[in-house]
């Protein structure tokens, strides 16, 4: 059985976050699957459709610490990180922790900044912590790097190598909103914007409470067989020269279980691989040259494996 008291702050996630971002409720269930599994976000969109703003909305439902860093050319892994501080009066080095020691880091536009910048997130990514001039340090629990970036077409931009990549468990993107989302837009920030009236609703401890309830859905052996048959299948299509990886299906496995809870079921069904699927596998995935000459796009290829792969009966719980 699902825990009612801890089940009660998911619905009030959505629900705040619908408030800011008009029209997006698919977005915003993957943005609260994403908090509930512990998986870090990559948004990728054009510039102005909300991108920075939904991550801050997030970052305001949480009362635990919260960063943000401005990803330039400039930007230097020691300014993400942190660096050692000489003090001239005793000859001593003190460490000044860098941006990345918070529970919530917002990295925006992070592919405009050089892929040295970018690699210094590798280790705190998947470990949650960092080394630094011989020494670890332990990141506060909960950690999560909610990214933005602009297509890679846009100029001043550097891609993401595929091992950063696939550290992100989710990639979201917006989309522009429909006609009348987009007026309804206009006149909810008629005397002010909506963000500044989100109050925190979870602390850092809830949130740890939530993530461990979500690792306890059921999950049936047949239906981890599915996620590995999906794994595998994008390893075999012949429209991509890279598939998914094991860590991407153990992210997915998780993603899964939290959309479950998300759902309030405490055992995940096919419908929720399906509904993870894309926006959980597509960003791992690299196209041959002839496939991305043709147009071809990973989102398509993982809805094609969808349907080629098949759940069977026997997967359901």
């Amino acid at each position: 059985m699902i825990d009612s008291r801890l089940h009660a702050h998911v619905p009030a996630i959505t629900t705040q976050l619908s408030r800011v971002i008009l029209g997006k409720a698919d977005v915003m269930d993957h943005l609260a699957v994403a908090l509930l599994s512990g998986s870090h976000v990559l948004m990728e969109d054009v510039p102005g459709v909300g991108k920075t703003t939904l991550a801050k909305a997030l970052a305001k439902l949480f009362a635990g610490d919260f960063k943000r860093v401005q990803f330039t050319p400039d930007l230097l892994p020691t300014d993400i990180l942190g660096s050692s501080i000489y003090n001239p009066r005793d000859g001593t080095f003190t460490f000044k922790q860098g941006p990345i020691f918070t529970n919530i880091l917002l990295a925006d536009e992070i592919n405009r900044a050089s892929p040295r910048t970018q690699s210094a997130l590798l280790e705190a990514m998947s470990e949650r912590q960092v080394s630094i001039e011989g020494r670890t340090f332990p990141l506060p629990p909960p950690f999560l790097v909610i990214a933005t970036q602009n297509p890679i077409e846009f100029h001043g931009t550097y891609p993401l190598p595929e091992a950063q990549l696939d550290r992100f468990g989710m990639k979201i993107n917006l989309g522009y909103p429909d006609l009348e989302n987009e007026i309804d837009v206009l006149y909810s920030q008629f005397h002010h914007h909506p963000l500044e009236d989100l109050t925190p609703i979870l602390d850092a401890a809830t949130v740890l409470e939530l993530r461990t309830a979500v690792r306890s859905v059921k999950m049936d052996r047949k239906l981890g067989r599915y996620l590995v048959e999906l794994a595998r299948a994008t390893r075999a299509h012949p429209s991509l020269k890279m598939g998914c990886s094991p860590r991407g299906t153990l992210l997915l496995f998780r993603i899964v279980q939290a959309r479950a809870f998300l759902a309030g079921r405490d055992f995940a069904i096919p419908e929720d691989v399906k509904a993870c699927a894309v926006p959980a596998l597509a960003h791992r995935l690299a196209l041959d040259t002839k496939a991305k000459y043709s147009g071809t796009q990973k989102e398509d290829v993982v809805r094609e494996i969808l349907e080629q792969v098949s759940v069977g009966l026997e997967a359901g719980v």
